[in-house]
């Protein structure tokens, strides 16, 4: 579906392609194809800078964690924040960024040849990667498992390709655990993002969207027992705004 058609977005009905595996996608890949340009000055502006940090972390964690000389992939990478970061701090890495927006990946391409960076940029979807069984060291993941079709089955297909004693790094945003916290949340970011869209795109339900996935989606520590009954040990999960963000490290048993 092309992103350059404003009317695209209002003319699908949000809930029932949130709430339907098979027609998620349609309304996912060309709202991100949408905001791709603005989408990097958006989460930092619309967190108010502490995406930056959260991301700083997750790709600390990984540079840590990954073993030496080993293969990464960050998936539903937008335009390689985590890929680009974590291969200037692990130049022993063979790191690959994958993604299924057009946009998203013209503009990853573009700065893989600002950043002369050895990071491969492909197309890929998280539920079907183009990986053997076991290939990959570590996978990276910002904002996501939120954003599929269907989240458990991306996990599954995370497990598939990850080998054992490989690391997840994810990070997204979760249903806070409190009701009282996850109403002022969501109201929130669901005012605010549609302002933004609409000012930025005349598209309110361009970041309107964000709370409408979270309602779809789970808490963290919903998403960290998933990942265990999926093959990982969860060795690290920190929690931001209440539970609204959270990071997990996980383990590929």
């Amino acid at each position: 579906m092309p992103s350059d058609h404003p009317g695209n977005l209002r003319e699908l009905d949000l809930e029932q392609h949130l709430s339907d595996p098979a027609r998620r996608q349609s309304f996912v890949t060309p709202m991100f194809d949408l905001i791709a340009p603005r989408y990097d000055r958006f989460t930092r502006c619309f967190s108010f800078g502490m995406d930056r940090r959260w991301k700083e972390s997750l790709v600390t964690a990984a540079a840590r964690s990954i073993t030496s000389g080993g293969v990464v992939c960050d998936v539903a990478t937008g335009t390689g924040d985590l890929a680009f970061a974590l291969s200037a701090a692990r130049p022993d890495l063979t790191v690959s960024a994958t993604d299924v927006s057009s946009q998203m990946l013209a503009l990853a391409h573009n700065r893989r040849q600002s950043l002369a960076s050895a990071v491969a940029v492909a197309a890929a979807d998280i539920g079907t990667l183009p990986f053997p069984d076991g290939a990959l060291d570590g996978v990276t993941a910002g904002y996501a498992l939120r954003n599929t079709p269907d989240w458990r089955h991306s996990i599954a297909e995370l497990a598939r390709v990850i080998g054992t004693g490989g690391h997840l790094f994810t990070l997204d945003f979760f249903l806070p655990e409190s009701e009282m916290w996850r109403a002022a949340f969501l109201a929130w970011l669901s005012a605010a993002g549609n302002v933004v869209g609409w000012l930025w795109h005349r598209e309110p339900v361009a970041y309107g969207y964000i709370a409408h996935s979270i309602r779809h989606f789970t808490t963290a520590r919903h998403f960290a027992m998933v990942l265990g009954t999926c093959g990982f040990d969860v060795v690290q999960q920190q929690t931001h705004l209440g539970g609204g963000i959270a990071l997990h490290h996980a383990v590929r048993r």
